[in-house]
């Protein structure tokens, strides 16, 4: 299995990290036999598995189930469970039975967006044992405060902003920052600063990694067309030309034939 030993080890080669979201059992079963190290079962799924429109409906015990199918079919990988909206943002105890029901369910750190009224949970997360990944730049469950889907950190206040929230970060013992939709010049110059392990998801190169949501990368929609994306397959075209393709040996009485019979 991939430990958070392995992933520092590979930082410290130079060797880039590669993570993906995955929602479910039989994905994860697949890519389990991948060589990607890291997979995120992301609050995401409340757009890709569920038909959100954003991410923040989702809840904790939804987050687990989906959690506890991934860690199911990939034993080997190192799992990251997202924390939902306003998931730790109450009490302590709340914020902590969030964070438990997570990890009990397979996860081996949690991941949070944002910094700001968040340090003393973060400090506390990590030292109850758990592994916190920090996320900074375009942060979907703070959609509305931004106004839509859009780069973060063009501005010169915003970029000293998200690079000193990164240092934060690292300072409260995160082990590593996801940089989502950022310019490139705030990537490189942001990594000098940190030590701690950075992944990317349209924030160019200069991280130690990076993350796309699975279905994405895999071309499950033609209509979701970010700039950042590169699609590896042409799967919605796939998948139709399957279905039609039974739809019509079906009609056609071609399927099952005698070989496909009891």
């Amino acid at each position: 299995m991939i430990s958070i030993n392995h992933l520092y080890a590979k930082q410290q080669a130079g060797e880039k990290l590669t993570m993906l979201t995955c929602y479910d059992y039989s994905s994860a079963r697949i890519m389990n036999q991948s060589d990607i190290e890291m997979i995120l079962v992301g609050d995401s799924a409340a757009m890709v598995m569920h038909g959100e429109n954003s991410t923040l409906p989702i809840d904790v015990d939804t987050m687990a189930q989906h959690v506890k199918a991934v860690a199911k079919g990939a034993p080997d990988k190192f799992i990251i469970g997202d924390m939902p909206f306003l998931s730790y943002r109450k009490s302590l105890d709340e914020n902590m039975t969030a964070v438990e029901k997570l990890m009990k369910a397979g996860a081996h750190a949690i991941k949070l967006e944002g910094v700001a009224g968040n340090e003393d949970l973060i400090k506390h997360i990590v030292e109850s044992g758990v592994p916190v990944m920090g996320h900074l730049g375009l942060t979907p469950q703070s959609v509305n405060q931004f106004g839509g889907f859009k780069v973060q950190g063009k501005s010169s206040d915003e970029r000293v902003r998200i690079i000193n929230e990164a240092k934060k970060l690292e300072s409260l013992g995160c082990f590593s920052v996801v940089l989502e939709c950022v310019p490139d010049e705030l990537t490189q110059e942001l990594v000098q600063h940190i030590d701690m392990i950075s992944i990317g998801i349209g924030a160019g190169s200069a991280v130690d990694g990076q993350v796309l949501v699975m279905q994405d990368m895999l071309g499950f929609s033609s209509q979701f067309s970010p700039k950042f994306l590169r699609r590896y397959l042409n799967t919605e075209q796939l998948f139709l030309e399957a279905f039609n393709a039974f739809a019509k040996d079906t009609r056609e009485q071609n399927y099952p034939d005698d070989s496909e019979q009891y």
